[in-house]
This record gives structure tokens, C-alpha cells and sequence, in this order.
């Protein structure tokens, strides 16, 4: 997969191309089902799939702190587009210049001139351009003058798990995902996102606090400013072993020992390996309790061997359910 970082660096051989654009924050099912769909009609017009996406995402660039916690970060959604088999990702910087192209010329400049698209798939609640006042109908009045179709999705709705009988099935947004996440919920995620829901980083140093209580930990640093989770949880690591490890982390700012920033702590069962540096990958499986301060390092050590035996019944109780 091709990663194209700015509108500059487009060449000639981009040209033409199928495309799609938005922020794809978590690759949930719909927007998988976009992808999957603009993978059919490349095929059929022989010609490799573009996915234009925005950094910062532009409720990150107007909003600040009032910004939603971001599910995936650039890095992971690259790693997730090349998973499902996308050609060339362009990444536009979200800043006042592009903030400000009105949605023709954002048309004119990006579809046209850039990419020379020969066809545009998007989600039906698709808006861009100053003030967002480009949508649908304006795509399909520019594609009939500039020579390109246009097509839309549908939304993808399902019924929450454990849904009452009288239950209405719900739009699958990145909202809903970031809700379940905060609460928790994490088999709904899965649900949502068709994968457990992880992050990845480069494991680094840390107080080494875990490994005077006898529980060595893999730290994290999550490289986002919010995190849409917070607590202990089950988990598995890709990255380290020929298979995924298990193990139970702590994904919080740690405020037994004065932590302060987020950070993920994850102690793999019965693995003693150096692996700082190395890029791994955490799937949160489920969640045992919310994060908390303890009165003394003893308590929170004897938490921790708590935690531990319950993460391990929840591995045992998966192999048995096979």
C-alpha cells in the first residue's frame, strides 16, 4: 500500500483512480462495507482505490478540547487499510487553508486536478468544504460535469447485543463505538468493529514498579491526547511470540503511584523476554474493573494478583468454550 502525505507529493501515475474519503476513525463495519464496496467497482474499472483521509481530523482541528477521543491513530489506520487490501491512502493535513476551499473548489482541486477520479463512494451523511455545505447532491452535479460517477451507502444498522425484543436497530458510527468503549462493553466493540478493539505502540521503560510486586509489565504510551477507554482488562499482545500472548493490563494514569499520564501497562502470563522497543499490539478482550486508587502499594499489589487470576479464568473459560 502506497501512502501519499499531502496533495503535493500526488504524481502523474495516481492518476485516475477510484476514491473515497472521510476520517474512517476505527474502521467499523460501515465503513468497512464502503471499502468493500469501492473495492468491487475498482476491480470492475480496473483501476487501485484511494482512500483520502484528514489530520487532524477536522472535529480535532475546530473543536480542541472538546475534541471525542480518537478510536484509531493515523499509524493504526494505515496498518488497517493495507489489511483490507486498500492501494494508495492520501492524507491531507487539516489545517485553515483547507478549512477554508469551499466545497468546489476542494472538488476541483483534490477529485479533479489531484486524483482524476473516475469514480467517488461515500457515506450518505457525507459533508466537506467550508462550513460543510458540499454533500451529496453537489458531488453527483460536479461528477456529471467533470466526467465521474458518484455513489453512497447506506448506513449500516444493527440491533445492540442483548437488545430488548421491541428494539429499533442503531445507525454503526464511531460514536457508538467510543460509547460501548467507555463503558466498558467490550464484546459489543467487537461486535461493532467485526475485530476486538486494540492499540498499538513501542513498549517502553517504565518505574519498573510492576516488577518489584512481582508482575513485570510491557509499558505503552498510548501517543494520543484521550484515550476511549480507561481500566483492567484481558487482553492479548501481538507482536512478541509467533502467536498472541495473554495477559492482564491497566490502561489508566496509574494514581496509586502518581502516574499522571495515560499509559497502558500490560503483564503477559508466565513471559519473562526483554522486548522494550519492540511495536506491538493490544487486543482489549474484556474488561475486569475500572481503574483506582489504593491506600497502599500492598493493596494495589494484592489487587493486581486478583486481577491476574481473574484474567487467567477468562482465558480458561474461552479454550473450554471451544
Amino acid at each position: 500500500m502506497e501512502f501519499i502525505r499531502s496533495l503535493y507529493q500526488l504524481r502523474p501515475h495516481h492518476q485516475p483512480c477510484v476514491a473515497t474519503m472521510g476520517n474512517f476513525d476505527g474502521l467499523h463495519l460501515a465503513h468497512q462495507k464502503i471499502l468493500q464496496q469501492l473495492k468491487k467497482t475498482a476491480v470492475k474499472m480496473n483501476l487501485p482505490v484511494m482512500v483520502i483521509i484528514f489530520e487532524p481530523q477536522a472535529k480535532e482541528f475546530f473543536a480542541h478540547a472538546d475534541t471525542p477521543a480518537r478510536l484509531t491513530r493515523l499509524r493504526e489506520k494505515l496498518v488497517l487499510f493495507q489489511q483490507f487490501g486498500i492501494d494508495r491512502v492520501l492524507c491531507l493535513r487539516f489545517n485553515t487553508a483547507l478549512a477554508s476551499l469551499s466545497a468546489d473548489q476542494f472538488i476541483q482541486r483534490v477529485l479533479v486536478d489531484g486524483l482524476a477520479i473516475k469514480h467517488l463512494l461515500v457515506g450518505d451523511d457525507f459533508r466537506f468544504g467550508q462550513r460543510r455545505l458540499g454533500d451529496f447532491a453537489l458531488l453527483q452535479q460536479a461528477g456529471a460535469y467533470h466526467g465521474f460517477t458518484v455513489a453512497d451507502t447506506p448506513s449500516v444498522r444493527l440491533l445492540p447485543l442483548n437488545a430488548a425484543p421491541n428494539a429499533e436497530k442503531q445507525r454503526v458510527s464511531s460514536s457508538w463505538v467510543r460509547t460501548v468503549l467507555a463503558a466498558g462493553d467490550m464484546q459489543s466493540a467487537h461486535y461493532l468493529l467485526g475485530r476486538p478493539y486494540a492499540m498499538a505502540g513501542r513498549v517502553g521503560h517504565g518505574q519498573k514498579k510492576g516488577r518489584l510486586m512481582g508482575f513485570p509489565t510491557a509499558n505503552i504510551r498510548l501517543q494520543r491526547d484521550i484515550s476511549p477507554l480507561f481500566g483492567v482488562f484481558a487482553v492479548q499482545m501481538h507482536g512478541v511470540a509467533d502467536k498472541p500472548l495473554a495477559g492482564v493490563a491497566n490502561l489508566g494514569t496509574r494514581p496509586t503511584v502518581n502516574g499522571g499520564f495515560p499509559l497502558l501497562e500490560v503483564h503477559l502470563f508466565d513471559f519473562q523476554s526483554d522486548i522494550y522497543r519492540r511495536p506491538v499490539s493490544v487486543d482489549f478482550l474484556h474488561r475486569l474493573r475500572a481503574e483506582q486508587r489504593f491506600s497502599s502499594f500492598n493493596q494495589l499489589k494484592q489487587q493486581i494478583a486478583i486481577d491476574t487470576l481473574q484474567a487467567k479464568a477468562y482465558f480458561q473459560a474461552l479454550r473450554q468454550a471451544v
